[in-house]
């Protein structure tokens, strides 16, 4: 199965080129300001898309999916499209958990304070899990702002070292886009665009 792999698109993603593939995965921040004209707008253009499998998260600036009733979100979402949200989907045996929590900075959509708080998000994750999308990065692994700061989270760390998910793909530290080998997992960092905002950076291309 050919992956492509986005993230942070904040509305220009009626700029992107897509490679071809059969599951295409965005990992969070789909509009600005998180209106819900903003995020109409991106679900009509990824239902789009031509691939077999469409999953996203939510991000930071996706305030619609923290403030709106679950039930009108799924109204909204397309039959061909899968919204994850501390949830789980199945695609052809590949198991793929996704959640939008990243730790707290300032006043974000879902974020949460570090320690217990965010830890117990990540204890949700299941041990099968192949392909885990979160929007915040690990802690120390593409996670470094323009200040050479490391920003992620340390909990999600740890249960990715026990889960040991063949891909581990993240966004939100726009700079820090990349791709690194750590043990067992794949760490993906597939922000599209950079620090100032501009669509610079290319979808990520990975297989299972």
């Amino acid at each position: 199965m050919k992956i492509i792999a986005i993230s942070d698109t904040h509305n220009y993603h009626g700029l992107l080129q897509l490679p071809t593939g059969d599951l295409l995965l965005h990992a969070g921040d789909v509009s600005g300001r998180g209106t819900e004209q903003e995020v109409r707008n991106f679900l009509e253009w990824f239902a789009r898309q031509d691939f077999t499998h469409k999953i996203f998260i939510a991000g930071n600036h996706d305030f619609f999916f923290e403030r709106m009733p679950a039930s009108l979100i799924q109204s909204i979402i397309p039959d061909n499209i899968i919204y994850l949200n501390d949830s789980g989907a199945e695609i052809e045996g590949i198991n793929i958990w996704g959640s939008p929590i990243q730790p707290w900075f300032f006043d974000w959509a879902f974020q949460r304070q570090r320690g217990a708080e965010i830890s117990q998000h990540w204890q949700m994750i299941p041990e099968d899990t192949d392909i885990l999308i979160t929007h915040g990065p690990a802690y120390g692994i593409l996670d470094k702002t323009i200040r050479n700061e490391s920003v992620g989270c340390e909990d999600l760390l740890n249960r990715i070292k026990k889960v040991k998910p063949k891909y581990f793909i993240s966004g939100h530290i726009h700079e820090a886009y990349g791709v690194e080998q750590h043990g067992a997992t794949t760490f993906v960092n597939a922000s599209v665009l950079d620090v100032q905002y501009k669509l610079v950076n290319r979808p990520i291309v990975l297989a299972i």
